[in-house]
């Protein structure tokens, strides 16, 4: 009877088959999808970056680690997508679940650090014009780059010291576990939760800063607000969803409310499946904002027709790019950058 006992407690904390078959089937499905969409996008965006925008002489290379953090995301979504298939939500096989958790961590790391560095760059550009912004220069360092890979390792640790059971998590383990989950959870919270106060701070002084300067046409002006608030559009909608759903489901299982927790997994593994469209959306929103690489994307890969008729749309959105403002002091004539982010003058 005791033995049955500790079988039935086993296989309640593994938790790593699925409750339900076709939700997770369905979810295997979005991944693959995201796999087909997410791949081909990714690889054409480095080859731009690397053979025809040559990042490292546009001071572009932040943008160019946050696709490599997603290039390396979007080869991990066909084994999940697989194990899905097969019914658990992690393979059964210790070494292959460290090893998916590991990436996972690293490169959702990676590109949220990287993300909010441009932000804060554009924060100091955009609200502390004409101050000193120590960014600027370590954005254009591939050291800095280097330094914040090797300095993200240390928090996938917890991911790592966990001997078996990898899909036991907080809430149902011995003292001894129970602290390495612990640390993974301060961990998790923490990659998504602070950067996430940082972007909301700088883009609502970003926003309030440009929505008070009349500089240019409200065409434009609606263009610089709209890229400052993709960012934490694409945040809100990639990562806070799952770090809520998280806190939802380590609140049920510390409960004990089994019924209930077979459906907030499911909940938070959809959120978690929906994260990953951060591979797709990136490209899109941070590196097709840039001028430069929206060009030279548009003449490598998009056909002859298309590339006059975006083209032309470019020089007409642009047109009337020196505007005059007049402050309290002094007239100052200020261009437009061509990056998308308007240039304020020096107060």
């Amino acid at each position: 009877m005791s033995t049955n006992d500790t079988t039935d407690t086993t296989d309640t904390t593994d938790n790593c088959r699925v409750d339900n078959n076709v939700t997770y089937t369905n979810l295997s499905w979005v991944m693959y999808g995201e796999f087909a969409l997410g791949l081909p996008l990714n690889l054409s965006v480095l080859f731009i970056f690397i053979f025809r925008f040559k990042f490292w002489k546009n001071k572009s290379i932040l943008l160019f680690n946050i696709v490599v953090a997603d290039f390396l995301l979007v080869v991990c979504l066909p084994v999940r997508a697989y194990y899905y298939q097969v019914g658990l939500r992690r393979s059964e096989d210790n070494g292959v679940c460290k090893v998916m958790l590991f990436m996972l961590f690293l490169n959702r790391g990676a590109s949220i650090t990287f993300l909010i560095t441009l932000t804060i760059d554009r924060y100091f550009n955009v609200v502390h014009l004409g101050r000193r912004n120590f960014v600027r220069v370590l954005k254009k360092s591939p050291q800095f780059s280097i330094i914040i890979w090797v300095l993200l390792l240390p928090l996938t640790v917890p991911t790592m010291l966990q001997k078996d059971g990898c899909c036991n998590s907080f809430g149902r383990n011995t003292t001894e576990e129970d602290v390495v989950d612990t640390l993974r959870e301060v961990v998790f919270f923490s990659e998504i939760l602070i950067p996430f106060v940082i972007l909301v701070y700088c883009t609502v002084r970003i926003v309030h800063r440009l929505r008070k300067k009349t500089v240019g046409e409200k065409a434009k002006l609606r263009r610089a607000v709209w890229l400052v608030m993709s960012v934490a559009v694409v945040f809100s909608i990639c990562f806070l969803p799952c770090a809520v759903a998280r806190a939802v489901l380590l609140s049920v299982r510390r409960k004990n409310l089994q019924e209930m927790e077979k459906a907030v997994v499911q909940v938070y593994d959809g959120l978690m499946v929906l994260s990953y469209t951060d591979c797709l959306l990136d490209p899109l929103v941070y590196c097709l904002s840039n001028t430069g690489f929206k060009n030279a994307y548009i003449s490598t890969f998009c056909p002859t027709f298309l590339q006059k008729r975006l083209k032309k749309h470019d020089i007409s959105s642009t047109t009337g790019t020196n505007t005059v403002t007049t402050s309290a002091a002094r007239k100052i004539s200020l261009p437009l950058s061509g990056k998308g982010i308007v240039l304020l003058p020096k107060l």
